[in-house]
């Protein structure tokens, strides 16, 4: 009797803790739709059309999807810097706009935008004048170094466009309006995949430029998205986040510094990520060209299947930092715990469906049977991973990022990675000299770590913190 007791005693509070956390509060999941989805759809279609650039650049050769990939490392090294800084700035700008604080908004926008379009030209110095030096540090074999050059010569003038639509988009999220960016990415991608088809391959009476096509028409796509952006930011002229470079006079010393105690945790968490990235990609080019290859490959995969993830962590970051800057912590941390169990639920759907479809999604890429089978066997593993890292994006990316505790999230994942992963990549590849997908398969582990380290944190509740409440008093 005392079992049975005790056992209908679980189940109902099992019960009540289900209707509190998941089946509750219809606000919460119209919000989280209306912030999600078009992030979702916006990276969906960003990730499907990444995928038709390298199968289209994989028709020219397998040296170009080398080439191309080691050169957009470079890009992703430089826009993990940029998406920490607006990805820090966004922490304040969703919990300023639950505070009802307009004025500082503007303010932290203008400071994050200064900052992006100031790093974008450092970054643009060496991959003009120093482009071969900068393909060389992933991988010697000339007729990449080549290609791979020619392609970072003229890529980088999106560098720039790249900084202000981050920047821009991050913001307009931040403040629950997430259909904007949405629509200007798009229109960007698409213009990206119409133009690499013409320049490519030389279609429309267009000349066949190869990767140097490619390279053009990224820049075309991203000058049209941030085009787009500011043109319906500024129309009215009512828009909140319409900055003009006239109001960083209003910007003291205070206020910077008080943003960037947030905002640098964030940009060493990206950057740490991204030069972890930059390891592991430094690891699988001394495999050799066709290891770089299949990562590339698969890499433009899992990017399909971990949207959904993104666009949760943007609604998460938004609508936990909203929470926590109208004062509610206690209902954050409610939705907090609803975004960990879609994740998780998430993370087996996008697995199983992943591991179904690989041999399919494969066959459409020109290569080799050893990069097939690589690749095959790196895709397979990412499914068995899939529900400890779209955890970690929720979480990290999302949950803490947007609770303030951007310092933590930084902490776990620099320790994760360049403790357990980055050392295992090299091991794996410079002294094991194993195949590339048993060098994948180690770097996984870091996943696993990364995730028992903040479940940890989650149950300390230590992770709120409403930043905001610094700014009592500065103007």
């Amino acid at each position: 009797m005392v079992k049975t007791g005790t056992g209908v005693g679980n189940g109902a509070r099992i019960k009540a803790a289900a209707r509190k956390y998941v089946f509750s509060d219809k606000k919460f999941y119209t919000s989280m739709l209306t912030i999600a989805m078009p992030i979702v759809l916006q990276n969906f279609i960003g990730s499907s059309l990444n995928m038709v650039d390298t199968v289209m650049i994989g028709q020219v050769g397998e040296d170009q999807i080398a080439a191309v990939g080691i050169a957009n490392q470079y890009f992703l090294l430089f826009v993990l810097f940029i998406l920490g800084i607006h990805s820090g700035c966004g922490v304040f700008i969703s919990q300023f706009w639950g505070k009802g604080d307009r004025h500082n908004i503007r303010k932290v926008l203008l400071t994050g935008l200064i900052t992006s379009v100031a790093l974008s030209v450092l970054f643009m110095i060496p991959a003009l004048f120093y482009s071969k030096g900068v393909i060389t540090i992933f991988n010697n074999e000339p007729s990449v170094v080549s290609e791979g050059s020619a392609y970072l010569k003229i890529v980088c003038a999106s560098y720039i466009f790249t900084a202000l639509s981050f920047g821009y988009g991050f913001a307009s999220r931040s403040i629950g309006n997430a259909l904007m960016p949405m629509a200007a990415s798009i229109a960007g991608l698409v213009s990206n995949a119409v133009l690499n088809y013409i320049l490519i391959f030389g279609k429309l009476g267009a000349p066949a430029m190869g990767v140097r096509g490619a390279a053009i028409a990224t820049v075309i796509a991203r000058a049209v998205e941030t085009l787009i952006m500011m043109a319906y930011i500024y129309a009215s002229g009512k828009n909140v986040l319409a900055v003009r470079l006239s109001e960083s006079k209003g910007i003291n010393r205070d206020f910077v510094i008080k943003v960037f105690k947030t905002v640098i945790p964030v940009v060493l968490n990206e950057s740490s990520w991204a030069l972890g990235f930059v390891a592991y990609s430094v690891a699988y080019g001394r495999i050799g060209a066709n290891a770089i290859t299949a990562v590339q490959i698969c890499n433009t995969v899992q990017n399909m299947f971990t949207v959904a993830l993104f666009g949760l962590a943007g609604a998460a970051a938004v609508m936990v930092g909203h929470k926590i800057g109208e004062g509610n912590e206690e209902e954050g941390k409610i939705y907090a715990w609803r975004f960990i169990i879609l994740s998780l639920v998430g993370g087996l759907a996008a697995g199983g469906l992943l591991a179904a479809s690989s041999p399919l999604i494969l066959s459409f890429f020109k290569v080799s049977a050893g990069v097939y089978e690589s690749a095959l066997w790196i895709l397979y593993m990412t499914s068995v991973i899939m529900v400890a890292r779209c955890f970690n994006i929720i979480t990290i990316v999302g949950i803490l990022r947007g609770a303030g505790d951007a310092r933590f999230a930084f902490i776990a994942e620099g320790i994760t990675m360049w403790f357990v992963g980055v050392p295992l990549s090299f091991i794996g590849a410079c002294v094991l000299k194993l195949p590339v997908h048993y060098v994948v398969a180690l770097v996984t582990v870091e996943e696993v770590v990364k995730s028992i380290i903040v479940l940890i944190r989650l149950f300390s509740n230590k992770w709120v913190k409403n930043v905001v409440n610094e700014f009592a008093g500065i103007m």
